[in-house]
């Protein structure tokens, strides 16, 4: 016999739907263009916020949004081969520069190809 009752617990494969999000967005002449991130693994994937303040405490407050359904956020994002959707993260790092630093350059110095 079976002590514990698992009728009322959800299972792990099916969350909850996150409902109404605050998802980045780049401004672009056409209009509002969705911010991709990448985990710290380097997978692409799409980021909203549950509450416009957990956004700007984020990203800051320069950063424009748009409130998006979560349906509607993984519909945008299925095409380009993101299936990834975090909620709600707290930690985030600058875009990494495609330009090397060295130390012996002046600031001036003419940027190099590799």
């Amino acid at each position: 016999m079976c002590l514990f009752s698992y009728a009322e617990d959800p299972d792990p494969d099916e969350q909850a739907s996150a409902g109404l999000l605050f998802v980045p967005v780049r401004t672009e002449a056409a209009g509002p263009v969705l911010r991709v991130f990448c985990t710290p693994l380097g997978e692409r994937t799409a980021v909203g916020f549950s509450r416009r303040d957990l956004l700007t405490a984020t990203l800051g407050a320069g950063q424009p949004a748009i409130p998006l359904a979560e349906a509607a956020l993984r519909a945008l994002t299925e095409p380009l081969g993101i299936d990834r959707l975090v909620v709600d993260p707290v930690l985030t790092a600058r875009a990494v520069s495609t330009r090397p630093v060295y130390a012996a350059e002046p600031a001036d110095a003419p940027v190099r190809a590799l």
